[in-house]
């Protein structure tokens, strides 16, 4: 009998002026970054509640179309716009997929802000909505995530999108059929700059 989807926390409910402030200190971030330089810091009393409410987070840049970097925190006891900055501070350096980004790339890179909810372990694969959730697989002290959007955006369902959080992993392509492998689905919210993925 297959298992009840589980979907865990919503994802933090966040409004355009909320979305806004996130990618303009995304955009700060990789920015100062690039240029080896302290990442400013906002003002913290003009930030909203819901900014500083916990929440993970992810930073993804595309070039033109491309997937140029994506990183994050998964720190879901510190506040939503600190893991912004910090994910934005890493991703243009540090994704060990791809050279660092460059001082000439950063008018053509765009950037993609995701905001993570807690998430729940499932009780096995057939929990795992692919149409809703993003997908957390541990195993023999590998981890690996996939946001949401990349199944909805590379058109794959379930067991491919279990296959490649497992490949991420370094794991073997089924570990997630395995006794003993962990996975977790999370809900996420995102935004990005115009452009972004054009």
């Amino acid at each position: 009998m297959p298992s009840q989807i589980l979907h865990g926390p919503a994802a933090p409910v966040l409004y355009a002026d909320d979305w806004s402030v996130l990618l303009q200190l995304a955009r700060q971030a990789v920015v100062a970054a690039v240029a080896g330089q302290p990442c400013p810091r906002p003002d913290v009393a003009l930030l909203s509640d819901a900014l500083l409410a916990p929440a993970a987070a992810f930073v993804t840049l595309h070039e033109r179309g491309e997937l140029r970097g994506c990183m994050g925190q998964l720190d879901w006891g510190r506040p939503m716009w600190q893991n912004v900055l910090a994910a934005g501070t890493i991703v243009p350096r540090e994704d060990p997929r791809f050279m660092p980004v460059s001082g000439a790339e950063l008018p053509v890179i765009r950037i993609e802000v995701s905001v993570l909810a807690p998430p729940v372990e499932l009780p096995d694969a057939s929990a795992f909505d692919v149409q809703t959730q993003g997908i957390i697989v541990e195993r023999s002290g590998r981890r690996a995530l996939l946001l949401p959007q990349v199944a909805e955006e590379l058109g794959w369902d379930a067991p491919t999108t279990l296959d490649a959080v497992c490949r991420k992993a370094g794991l073997a392509v089924d570990a997630w059929r395995k006794a003993g492998t962990r996975l977790f689905g999370f809900c996420a919210a995102r935004a990005a700059e115009p452009g972004f993925g054009g």
